[in-house]
């Protein structure tokens, strides 16, 4: 588990990262399906990693 805000996005750029060496690989292989998969999986990490207020509240 992360133990904050850094680390989780650290975590969730890590799986962006991930996510857009598959798509070039579902590209040069013409994969439709596993590309609106990934777009999916994209949007959903993008989500957490973007939202607003913050997952962790560093006011204390």
């Amino acid at each position: 588990m992360p133990a904050n805000e850094k680390e989780l996005n650290c975590y969730l750029l890590d799986q962006l990262e991930l996510i857009e060496r598959i798509e070039i690989i579902a590209q040069n292989s013409n994969s439709d399906e596993v590309l609106k998969q990934l777009a999916l999986e994209k949007k959903f990490v993008e989500r957490k990693l973007y939202q607003k207020p913050p997952l962790i509240n560093n006011e204390q």
